[in-house]
């Protein structure tokens, strides 16, 4: 942990936010790198209802860009002296954290939880506890 990155993944959230204070501090006292992860989720379509206006390629880099957006007003307001990294990716959240903790060799990732129980965590995907499962790095989640 203590030389490889931080990854801090965001959905820009609060509780993403709350995450992403703990992993600038992590960061700062361990003196290593940091990088803060989106991943658009592609958009599913079926052009032959010809309900879009747009293709779901279109709506994908829309997503895109505007999550490049969130991210540097998001760094607009940390107040911190670390060089960070932004990254935008497409696909499964899950998956793509994992691979982008793969592919920078990530010391520790750095996620929030929203906390769900009950009816409403067996109803909804839960990405934080794929990422804790299945990353080869320590999994800090935060609630």
């Amino acid at each position: 942990m203590r030389t490889g990155q931080i990854l801090c993944p965001t959905d820009f959230s609060e509780t993403a936010s709350h995450a992403l204070r703990y992993a600038v501090e992590m960061a700062n006292f361990y003196q290593v790198g940091f990088r803060l992860l989106h991943v658009v989720e592609q958009p599913i379509g079926d052009e032959g209802f010809q309900i879009l206006a747009i293709t779901p390629e279109e709506l994908a880099q829309s997503m895109e860009a505007e999550a490049a957006e969130k991210m540097q007003q998001l760094l607009a307001q940390l107040d911190s002296e670390l060089t960070i990294e932004t990254v935008v990716r497409r696909g499964d959240p899950a998956e793509q954290i994992i691979n982008e903790a793969v592919d920078s060799k990530a010391g520790m990732i750095v996620m929030a939880s929203h906390g769900r129980s009950g009816l409403s965590h067996f109803l909804h995907n839960n990405v934080a506890e794929a990422v804790a499962n299945r990353a080869a790095c320590p999994v800090l989640v935060v609630k």
